[in-house]
């Protein structure tokens, strides 16, 4: 199988592909490898077995060939930046326009609440569609920080004075040791790790759910700890995915329009590892 060329320097990994190998037995392993670091040489084609792996392969061996419109390192770090930067600046403001005393409390929850489930619907949206819109994926930035910076400005007012800073601290730490990681290749993304973090997500977020409709007590005390560390490392393992995705990307150089969705998938990845390492600072603060 067409896999086995694979096994041992992956050169796929999708966010949310988990499709089977190709059952083609056409070529040896060796010729198998051989074509693989003939990609490597030369990222504008395609090898047909990585249709079935890759969303930017095509079946017939070729694909979007490197031109203007090719997507490039410079934009997604454009896109990811502009993206950050609403939900940056969507927090900034709603934590000085929605204050969080005993008077307007209330009110700002409100809209905190509505502001997240608006940026829940805005994300499916953005996710069921087979092309980019920067519309959603803006509006999802904004409706974001808006939730993120009242929960923020709560929790750093009543619970864990000066936690926000230790989160966003925690944030580019573990962002950064995830970087490194990956560029030196000690986290290699395998169809076997994408379904398993996959997997993992899904029983965990069952979890969360379980838990906020319960009150089980899995996000306090000891099992919150331990909650929020394996949130964490979920969030990680993500990172990973989606380095892999811009990586993939640009070596087969995708429409330039493509640098969104990354830019979406990193925002996403990046403010749940901001909510969990927020969530576990906070329960350790709590708890001294």
């Amino acid at each position: 199988m067409s896999f086995d060329a694979h096994r041992e320097d992956p050169e796929f990994g999708y966010r949310f592909l988990a499709t089977k190998a190709a059952t083609s037995a056409a070529g040896s392993v060796p010729a198998s490898a051989r074509r693989v670091e003939a990609v490597r040489a030369s990222p504008g084609r395609r090898l047909a077995d990585d249709y079935a792996t890759n969303p930017y392969a095509s079946p017939a061996g070729t694909g979007h060939q490197a031109g203007p419109n090719a997507m490039t390192m410079d934009d997604v770090v454009v896109r990811t930046a502009t993206t950050l930067g609403y939900v940056v600046l969507a927090a900034v403001l709603s934590w000085v326009l929605l204050p969080v005393d005993e008077a307007n409390l209330g009110r700002s929850y409100g809209i905190a609440l509505g502001a997240a489930l608006c940026a829940f619907v805005l994300s499916l949206a953005q996710t069921f569609r087979r092309k980019p819109a920067p519309a959603l994926i803006l509006g999802y930035a904004a409706l974001e920080g808006v939730f993120l910076g009242v929960l923020s400005s709560t929790l750093s007012t009543y619970i864990a004075p000066g936690v926000v800073v230790q989160a966003v601290l925690g944030t580019f730490a573990v962002s950064g040791a995830t970087l490194l990681a990956y560029r030196m290749r000690w986290i290699r993304v395998t169809r076997r790790f994408t379904g398993f973090v996959l997997v993992a997500a899904t029983g965990f977020l069952l979890l969360l759910v379980a838990n906020a409709l319960n009150g089980l007590g899995f996000r306090s005390g000891a099992v919150g700890i331990a909650c929020g560390i394996i949130g964490i490392l979920l969030g990680t393992a993500f990172l990973a995915l989606d380095l892999k995705q811009v990586e993939d990307a640009v070596a087969y150089a995708a429409p330039r329009e493509e640098a969104w969705l990354a830019a979406f998938g990193l925002t996403l990845t990046l403010v749940w590892i901001y909510l969990e390492v927020l969530n576990l600072l906070t329960i350790f603060n709590s708890d001294n």
